[in-house]
Order: C-alpha cells, then sequence, then structure tokens
C-alpha cells in the first residue's frame, strides 16, 4: 500500500471527531437527565447512517464519478442518471447507480478511500437532526430521519456537488465559474442537515411558556465542560475531514493543502471571538458553551471556504459566522419559539450560507486550477488560474458574477431540498405517531387518548421537562400492568 493510503487511512480517523466533537457540543445545552439520551440517540443515528451510506448511499453519491474526474481508479464509477432528457447534454447528473453494497469491480482502493472520507460527512448530516429532536418526537421517528438522512438525503445532495453532478457542472454547462464549490461539505452536509432540522423542530413544536424578549438571560450551559471538550476535539477533526478525500488532494495542488490547514484554524479560532465578548458584555461573564458554538460555526463556514479564500478573509469570514450564532439563538428560541436547546440551527445554517457565498466573493484564484474539471489548463484566458470570485489576486481575471450566482444556486437548492424532504419525512411520522397512540390509549382505558412527547411509551423518554413538550401533550397512559396491581392492592385491603 502506497503512502498517500496510509494518509487516507489516518485522516478518515481523525474526521470522525467531528460527530463526536459535535454531539458534545449538542449535548452541552441539554439538561442533564436528558444529555445521556441525547449522546445515545446521536450514537445510534452515526450506526444507521453508516449502515444506510454503505448499502445504497455510496453508490447514489459516487456511482458516476468516474464520468466526471479523470481518477484512474474510479473509472468503473460510470453509471450516473439525470431527470433531464438527453437534449440538455451530459453533466446533469441526479444521482449515481453503482457501487451498491461496496461490491463488484469497480471497488478500487481510490473507490473505498472515497467511502472513508465521506462516512463522517454522511454520519454527522444524519446526527444533527437527531440531537435537536431529542426529547421533542418519539425516538423510532428520529432514528428513521436518521437513516432516511444518512441513506438518502445527503448522498442525493452529495452526488449533485462532490459527486460530479448538476451543481458541480453549472460552470461547463452554463458558464457560471467553477460551478458550485462546496470544499467540505458546509453545503451538502450542513445546510441539508439545517434544513431537516428546520422542518422537524416546526412539525413538533414545544409547549413553552413565553418569555419576555427583553430577558437577558443566555440559554443555559448545563454541562459546559462537554462544551469545552466539543470545541477542542474540533480543530483537529476538522484538519482530517478537510483533506481524506482523494479526489480534493489530487487536484488542490501544492499551495492548496497549507493554506486551507491555516485557513481552517481562523474559522474555528475567530468562530468563538464575538460570542465571548458579546456574552461577557451582555452577562458580565464569558459563556463557554456560545463560544464552543461559535467556534463549530467558524469551522462550519471554513468547510465551504476551504482553501480558495485568504486567510484575511477566513479569519474576517470566520468572526460573522460565530458572531452570528448568539442573535440566531435568540431568533430561534425567542422569536420563533422553536426552543433548539442543541443549538443546531445557529451552528449551522447562517456559517454555512456564508461560507459558500465566501467562495464568489473572496476566493482569489490561487487555488483550485482544474477544479471540478473547469479551466483544466487555463481559465479565462490565465494559465493556472483556479476558482475565482470577486477579489482575484494579482494577475488573475475576476469571475464575478458567475461564481457567486452558482453559489446561491447551489445554497438555496440545498435549503430546498433538506426543507422538503426533512417535512416528508417528518410529517406522517408525527400522523402516525400520533394515531398509534390514540389507537393505543383508546383500547387501553377506553376513554380519550393521550399523546405524550415525552413518555410515548417508552420511546423517547419520560424525564423530558413539562415546558419542551410537543403541543398535543396530555398526561401519560397508564399500563395494564399498573392497573392490575392496583386492583390486588385494593382487594388485600
Amino acid at each position: 500500500m502506497e503512502a498517500s493510503e496510509y494518509w487516507f487511512l489516518v485522516a478518515a480517523a481523525l474526521s470522525f471527531l467531528v460527530p463526536a466533537a459535535l454531539i458534545l457540543i449538542g449535548a452541552a445545552g441539554i439538561d442533564p437527565q436528558r444529555s445521556w439520551a441525547a449522546a445515545l440517540a446521536g450514537l445510534a443515528a452515526i450506526g444507521l447512517a453508516g449502515v444506510g451510506y454503505w448499502a445504497v448511499g455510496f453508490a447514489l453519491q459516487f456511482g458516476g464519478v468516474g464520468l466526471f474526474y479523470s481518477e484512474p481508479g474510479l473509472q468503473g464509477l460510470v453509471w450516473e442518471w439525470s431527470a433531464l432528457p438527453a437534449s440538455w447534454g451530459s453533466g446533469w447528473g441526479t444521482a449515481g447507480l453503482s457501487g451498491w453494497f461496496l461490491s463488484g469491480d469497480e471497488m478500487t482502493p481510490a473507490a473505498f478511500a472515497l467511502f472513508l472520507a465521506h462516512l463522517p460527512w454522511a454520519a454527522t448530516a444524519a446526527l444533527l437532526p437527531v440531537l435537536a429532536l431529542r426529547g421533542r418526537a418519539p425516538a423510532t421517528a428520529a432514528l428513521v430521519l436518521a437513516l432516511g438522512t444518512g441513506t438518502f438525503f445527503y448522498p442525493l445532495a452529495g452526488n449533485w456537488v462532490q459527486g460530479g453532478g448538476w451543481l458541480a457542472a453549472l460552470g461547463r454547462n452554463l458558464g457560471l465559474g467553477h460551478g458550485m464549490v462546496d470544499f467540505g461539505g458546509a453545503g451538502t452536509v450542513f445546510l441539508v442537515a439545517a434544513a431537516i432540522t428546520g422542518a422537524a423542530l416546526l412539525v413538533w413544536l414545544p409547549r413553552q411558556s413565553p418569555k419576555s424578549l427583553a430577558d437577558q438571560n443566555l440559554p443555559t450551559a448545563h454541562l459546559p465542560m462537554l462544551a469545552v471538550v466539543g470545541a477542542l476535539l474540533l480543530p483537529v477533526g476538522v484538519l482530517g475531514w478537510s483533506w481524506s478525500n482523494p479526489i480534493q488532494t489530487g487536484i488542490i495542488g501544492d499551495l492548496g493543502p497549507l493554506r486551507g490547514s491555516v485557513n481552517s484554524l481562523l474559522f474555528v479560532i475567530s468562530g468563538s471571538l464575538i460570542p465571548v465578548l458579546y456574552t461577557w458584555f451582555v452577562t458580565g461573564e464569558s459563556d463557554p458553551m456560545m463560544a464552543a458554538r461559535g467556534m463549530a460555526a467558524g469551522a462550519i463556514a471554513g468547510l465551504g471556504a476551504g482553501p480558495f479564500v485568504t486567510p484575511t478573509a477566513a479569519l474576517v469570514v470566520g468572526l460573522l459566522a460565530g458572531g452570528s450564532v448568539p442573535f440566531v439563538t435568540f431568533t430561534v428560541n425567542r422569536l420563533l419559539r422553536l426552543n433548539d436547546s442543541a443549538g443546531i440551527l445557529s451552528m449551522t445554517a447562517i456559517p454555512a450560507l456564508l461560507g459558500l457565498l465566501s467562495v464568489g466573493l473572496f476566493a482569489d484564484g490561487s487555488v483550485g486550477a482544474g477544479w471540478q474539471m473547469t479551466g483544466v489548463g487555463s481559465y479565462l484566458g490565465v494559465t493556472g488560474q483556479g476558482v475565482t470570485g470577486l477579489v482575484a489576486a494579482s494577475g488573475f481575471i475576476s469571475d464575478f458574477p458567475g461564481q457567486l450566482q452558482a453559489q446561491v444556486i447551489g445554497g438555496v437548492a440545498l435549503l430546498l431540498w433538506g426543507f422538503v424532504m426533512g417535512s416528508l419525512i417528518c410529517v406522517p411520522l408525527a400522523a402516525l405517531a400520533h394515531g398509534i397512540d390514540v389507537a393505543t390509549g383508546a383500547s387501553r382505558r377506553g376513554e380519550a387518548p393521550a399523546y405524550d412527547a415525552g413518555s410515548m411509551n417508552g420511546l423517547v423518554g419520560d424525564d423530558l421537562p413539562a415546558e419542551e413538550r410537543a403541543v398535543y401533550v396530555v398526561s401519560p397512559t397508564r399500563s395494564p400492568w399498573a392497573e392490575r396491581e392496583q386492583e390486588q392492592r385494593s382487594v388485600q385491603e
């Protein structure tokens, strides 16, 4: 085995620190009675997503990648389905159709390396909605959502970008820059997960007493040390996450890996600064959980921009991404009253969009020559010019607004995809869960049925605080065994 293949193994192993860090940061905002259950649900989501990605997801995402990239080890993965007729031309792929169950002659060392690189991506996309829903929805419903995300929703979105699908080909097909550029999955992983989470939180609304908008109290950091440990794991995981993909590392050039690594650290570090200062200014002391969420927000923005922007731009975008966390938290919890105690929406949605849009504005052309098979050899008449936005480096030509248009189209498409798919799976699951409880409650007691998102006959957890239970919460049903015991006690007395 070559030395480069050992590197992919090490990088893929390190990238699993990202979902681990996000579990710790998310659990820090959940009350101790439920934090262990949230962490356990996160592990279950990772397991389900891994099985689904092995069986189906990898084929959907990379089944046609050999048509798009010239990597010799990927030439067997050449079956891509397009929803558009052939008259539209090639490059409008929407789903891969080879590589099922990681079997067949097409599964080469490069293909297995690609699977290892993106397995943490699928696991993270599936994990985030589950963390937000723990205690809000039946556990079975949350895990079905995790399975669907890791098996279908993330892989199809990934096919459109990293797998050579229609968003990646916007440059070749429509002349929009290098197509949608999403270096580390800020869009395909975190933006899609944020949209799914938003749809799920709207379906399973909490019941909570209104809070005054003038209340200056921050969300409670129940387990602040978890947030601190997660924040410390995040930079290491992000470095492995960014450089485990054999396709990207092969075409990024000499400058890309080192500048991209520096950018990643700057994104993470700068993301924590504004939350630390803001919480100190508002409450008189800095909040560790808000700082950790700011670091996560900066890291996610950095995964969108990658090595394509300068370190100065990375610092600025990281500040903006981290600075959005307190304000999005206020909007989600106080104005919209969705009560996202894990902070998933505040850590992912706006930072992912900022990271994607920063490519269309601050990419300077020094990195990414031939990215997504666009501008191989020369781009805009300049030899060696890579991904470029509004602000081009000396000697390169600005690619504005083409690259920004590709980023906007991609961001909107991924948001809509996640929200629609999340709604399509969550609404029937909520209706089914309520219908089951209606039937079981009526048959057991012979009276009006009860639905309790906090108990759900043990499917969710009886420790759910009353203020966070679903809108249709009433008293839980008594089991027939409890009623029989009560009858026996009455007879004995």
